[in-house]
């Protein structure tokens, strides 16, 4: 018996050993404008077409505090996160490493500078904290058809190239975590979807595109103190469905260079330069560029708001936990690069490639991070892994880029992205999916 009871009290102490502290949830969001003026953009630049914000929720269960950030903007910024992360610990108690970066990627997006980014970073995030307040959390999921992949064999061309792919791997799943107060009133939406933003692109005007479309359209449903927060899932092949516009301005700046002499037909086209805007035809094609992000954003901001509309299930007191990894994987250097796409890539030998993983969980809701830009399928798979429903992953996270990162069966694509990954074929895909189950395993039941 005596064995049977130490047996018993041996299990109790290991379950309360693993056992997260669970509190009355309190959250609290901002968004804060970081246009740059309009005088400080260079000279090809054809002037702001929309502002771009960095909005913050966060949250606490009186034991820990964290936040989600978003970004509308293309690319990490480490001296920035860094920054920020100091002044959060020392005045907010955010402690470091518990706040989860995603930049939205917008190719178009652009901010002020330096000091007056970190500042402004640093206000979104303390606006958020003075606004907690008693709050619920809830989880849903929906589904939009605006992506699909995007490397596609062109029969036309005879090659790999940058099209829609009907018949490709394309999760169409809308992510959705909602904060609402106890009140009743409105707080925060946390948004994942994976497609790329890069539909005004071509238009060379400051915008955050689709992402910050919709961001706006879900703010204006809910009131001016709602913020609405946009993460890029799994978009490294994904692109919008309706992108035509940008390949037939492509194949004009082509046109346009060739007649200097020059062939830049398997090159990106470098931005603001080449394209007669005099011209009807390119007139016609930038107003529709502009147009489809504002349908696009309301087609993805409906469901976001259908998807908070059916939320049934809601949590006042929650568990918070905050975890961090890196791994590496076997690295590859391109040897001839410089093409977009359709030929063989030669390689050699390079030091290991790193990949930042994160993970934020509020109770059941696993949000995994990871630096780069990994392919659909890795995403898929982490999720159908996960033990639990509401996984998901949120991509170009904490201020680093590691690049794109293909799935393990993607490698046979001559595409600009497989072709240019600093990954080797059959490490990286493995090594996300297990880092994020790691980090969740950790999460749940300790190391």
């Amino acid at each position: 018996m005596r064995k049977v009871l130490l047996s018993i009290l041996s299990l109790t102490l290991a379950t309360v050993c693993f056992a997260q502290q669970r509190g009355q949830l309190y959250a609290g969001a901002s968004r804060v404008d970081i246009t740059p003026d309009e005088a400080s953009l260079p000279k090809t630049s054809q002037g702001i077409l929309d502002h771009c914000y960095v909005r913050a929720i966060v949250f606490t269960n009186g034991t820990t505090k964290a936040a989600f950030v978003s970004v509308d903007a293309a690319m990490g910024n480490m001296r920035t996160v860094n920054a920020v992360n100091e002044r959060a610990a020392a005045e907010l108690g955010i402690p470091e490493g518990n706040i989860l970066y995603n930049w939205t990627h917008t190719h178009s997006g652009s901010a002020v500078f330096g000091d007056e980014l970190n500042n402004r970073f640093f206000q979104a995030l303390k606006e958020a904290n003075d606004r907690l307040r008693p709050a619920k959390v809830g989880y849903g999921d929906g589904v939009c058809y605006l992506n699909v992949k995007r490397d596609l064999f062109d029969p036309e061309r005879g090659t790999w190239w940058e099209g829609p792919d009907y018949d490709g791997k394309s999760d169409k799943t809308v992510a959705v975590i909602y904060f609402e107060g106890i009140d009743g009133k409105p707080i925060a939406a946390y948004f994942n979807y994976a497609m790329h933003a890069v539909i005004t692109g071509n238009t060379d005007k400051v915008s955050a595109d689709f992402p910050g479309e919709a961001e706006r359209y879900i703010e204006s449903r809910y009131g001016d103190d709602f913020v609405a927060s946009f993460a890029s899932g799994a978009a490294g092949d994904q692109n919008p469905i309706y992108f035509q516009q940008t390949f037939d301005l492509r194949d004009i700046r082509i046109a346009d260079y060739a007649a200097r002499g020059e062939d830049i037909s398997n090159k990106m086209p470098p931005g603001g330069q080449g394209l007669d805007r005099t011209k009807p035809e390119v007139q016609r094609l930038l107003g529709e560029q502009e147009r489809m992000i504002r349908s696009m954003g309301q087609i993805l901001g409906e469901e976001v708001k259908y998807v908070i509309m059916m939320m049934r299930r809601f949590e006042t007191n929650v568990t918070i936990t905050c975890l961090h990894k890196t791994v590496s994987c076997p690295g590859r250097r391109q040897l001839n690069g410089g093409g977009r796409a359709g030929y063989a890539g030669e390689y050699e030998d390079a030091p290991d490639a790193t990949i930042d993983m994160h993970l934020t969980m509020i109770d059941d809701i696993p949000v995994v991070g990871t630096s780069g830009e990994p392919y659909n399928p890795i995403a898929v798979e982490l999720k159908e892994k996960s033990p639990y429903k509401r996984t998901m992953l949120t991509t170009l996270c904490q201020g680093t880029f590691t690049g794109y990162i293909p799935d393990d069966e993607s490698y046979g694509a001559q595409s600009f992205e497989v072709l240019g990954s600093r990954f080797k074929q059959g490490y990286a895909q493995k090594a996300i999916v297990d880092a994020g189950l790691d980090l969740i395993h950790e999460a749940t039941h300790g190391k």
